[in-house]
């Protein structure tokens, strides 16, 4: 048995993230994101997640295979799966504490819009033409 002695803490523009548990096989995280704030529209290449909106509320936006939108609200006690490379989007209606229980892939994260300039220069241009082979 490990006992981690401290939780990591990370920053973030729309809030901070609590990392609690990584190992080879999964990753536990509580995201606060702050009311009004939102995280960037992306999706993961393998990284698998599932969610639980422990306090406040969010939405949470899905884009389908076909390319539509959906927008739904998520409260506290609902939660979401989001299998690699569903694009999505959340942002906290209410300050809002959301469980994340994931596979180990933190940094899989490829942004297609970020309100805090975080996409990387040409990312838009090669996710845009990943689309496109992929119609």
């Amino acid at each position: 048995m490990k006992i981690k002695p401290k939780i990591d803490r990370v920053e973030k523009p729309w809030g901070y993230e609590l990392i609690w548990a990584r190992t080879e096989k999964y990753a536990a995280k509580i995201l606060h994101i702050d009311k009004g704030k939102r995280l960037s529209y992306q999706y993961h290449q393998r990284k698998d997640e599932a969610m639980l909106v422990a306090s406040g509320k969010i939405l949470v936006e899905l884009e389908g295979e076909g390319g539509e939108k959906t927008i739904s609200y998520l409260n506290a006690g609902e939660c979401l799966h989001l299998p690699a490379l569903t694009r999505h989007r959340i942002t906290a209606v209410e300050d809002s504490d959301v469980f994340e229980v994931s596979t180990p892939e933190l940094d899989d994260v490829v942004r297609l819009e970020d309100d805090h300039g975080r996409i990387k220069k040409g990312a838009a241009n090669k996710n845009r033409k990943a689309r496109e082979r992929k119609a």
